[in-house]
C-alpha cells in the first residue's frame, strides 16, 4: 500500500459512557483496536486522553478535545487524510477537510426539541451532508429518515449495525438491589426521555397484579417527575419502582432475572438494551415503530398501538408462547443477539476508511 495515511476519529462523546454515544464511540475503537491498521494512522479526540491511552497504549493517536474546538477559529488546523464524524450533531470539525465520512445515528431533532433547536441542528447537520465523502446508518431506518427529510449528496451510503454492548456475562449474585425483587418482575431501562413511552407500561401494570415492573435509568430530569407522579397516581407504588442509574453488574442482574424486558419506545436511531436483553434469552416486547423491528427480528414481540389492555394480552400471550418451546426460544433469542457483533462493525468502518483513502 501507498503512503501513511492518517484518519482522525471525532470521539469527544466518549466522555459519556453511560449514555449510547459514549457507548457507541468505547466499542467502535474497541472493536477497531483488534485490527491491523496496515499503512493508517488512527487518532482519537478525546478529553480524558490518559484513560484511553492507558487501556489503547500506542494503537492510536491522540488528540485532546477541549470545548473551544467547537468554534471555527479554534478548530483543530492539523490536515487528516480522512476525518470521521462519528456522531452526526457533534459541532467539532475539521478546519481543513480532504475525505468526510459521517455517521447517522437519528435525525430525531427533526421531531423533538424547540423549532430554534431544530433549526440550529439541522443546520448543522445539513453542512456535514454537504461536505460528506461517505454516509453510514446505524440502520435502515436511520437512513430512510435521512433521506425524507434532508437533500441526501449522491455519494456512497452503508448501513452497519452496532454491536452488541454485552461482550462478558458478569457474576452478579452479590449485588444488592434497590428495589424489591421478591415478586416476579418486567424490566426496562433507558434514559427518563418522552419517547422511552414508559408511561404506556406503568398504565399496563393497572391489568397485572402479580408481576412488579422495574425501571433503570437517570429519572432526576422533568420526564423522570413525570413518571414518579403517574406510579404515585395510579396508586402503583408497591408495584413499580425505579432503581435509578444502575452499573453495568446491576444491570445484567435485572436482566438476568427479569420475566420479561419490555422496550415501547416509539423513537430509537438503533436500540441497544434489547438485544443486551436477548443475549440473557429473555422475551422482549417492543414498540414497532422505527428501527425496533429491525433490531427485535422475528424473534421479539410487538406491540402495534398503546392501549394498556391490549399491551397486557400481547404480553401474555407471548410469555405462554415463550415459556411453552423454553429452551428452543432462548437459543434463538441468543443467536439474534449474538449476530450484532462490534468486530465485525469496527471492521466495515475499517473498510470503509480504505475504500474512501485507497
Amino acid at each position: 500500500m501507498p503512503h501513511h495515511k492518517s484518519v482522525f476519529l471525532e470521539t469527544h462523546n466518549i466522555n459519556n459512557r453511560a449514555g449510547g454515544l459514549g457507548t457507541f464511540n468505547y466499542e467502535l475503537i474497541k472493536g477497531l483496536s483488534a485490527l491491523n491498521f496496515e499503512n493508517m494512522k488512527l487518532t482519537l479526540n478525546a478529553k480524558d486522553v490518559k484513560l484511553l491511552e492507558s487501556e489503547f497504549g500506542e494503537k492510536f493517536d491522540y488528540h485532546k478535545y477541549t470545548s473551544l474546538s467547537r468554534l471555527g477559529f479554534f478548530r483543530t488546523r492539523t490536515k487528516y487524510d480522512l476525518w470521521h464524524s462519528v456522531n452526526q450533531n457533534t459541532k467539532v470539525e475539521p478546519f481543513h477537510c480532504n475525505k468526510y465520512l459521517l455517521t447517522v445515528h437519528d435525525i430525531h431533532f427533526i421531531e423533538e426539541g424547540s423549532s430554534d433547536y431544530n433549526q440550529e441542528l439541522s443546520k448543522l447537520f445539513e453542512a456535514k451532508l454537504k461536505k460528506a465523502t461517505a454516509i453510514t446508518y446505524i440502520s435502515e431506518f436511520a437512513k430512510k429518515q435521512t433521506h425524507a427529510f434532508f437533500d441526501v449528496p449522491n455519494v456512497s451510503e452503508y448501513v452497519i449495525y452496532n454491536g452488541n454492548p454485552i461482550s462478558a456475562l458478569l457474576n452478579t449474585d452479590s449485588y444488592v438491589p434497590n428495589v424489591p425483587v421478591d415478586k416476579p418482575f418486567f424490566y426496562t431501562i433507558g434514559d427518563f426521555i418522552e419517547r422511552k413511552n414508559y408511561e404506556s407500561i406503568i398504565n399496563m401494570m393497572k391489568f397485572i397484579k402479580d408481576f412488579n415492573l422495574i425501571i433503570s435509568g437517570n429519572n432526576n430530569k422533568k420526564y423522570g417527575e413525570e413518571i414518579k407522579k403517574l406510579i404515585v397516581d395510579q396508586g402503583l407504588s408497591n408495584q413499580v419502582f425505579l432503581t435509578g442509574k444502575v452499573s453495568d453488574e446491576g444491570k445484567q442482574f435485572y436482566m438476568k432475572n427479569c420475566t420479561a424486558f419490555l422496550f415501547p419506545s416509539i423513537r430509537e436511531g438503533f436500540g441497544l438494551p434489547p438485544i443486551e436483553a436477548m443475549s440473557f434469552g429473555k422475551p422482549t416486547f417492543l414498540s414497532d415503530r422505527t428501527s425496533l423491528p429491525e433490531i427485535g427480528g422475528s424473534e421479539s414481540n410487538y406491540w402495534i398501538n398503546f392501549d394498556p389492555e391490549y399491551m397486557k394480552t400481547v404480553l401474555f400471550t407471548g410469555l405462554e408462547e415463550h415459556e411453552h418451546n423454553k429452551p428452543e426460544k432462548e437459543t434463538l433469542l441468543k443467536k439474534r443477539a449474538a449476530s450484532f457483533k462490534w468486530e465485525t462493525a469496527a471492521s466495515e468502518y475499517f473498510n470503509i476508511y480504505k475504500k474512501i483513502l485507497y
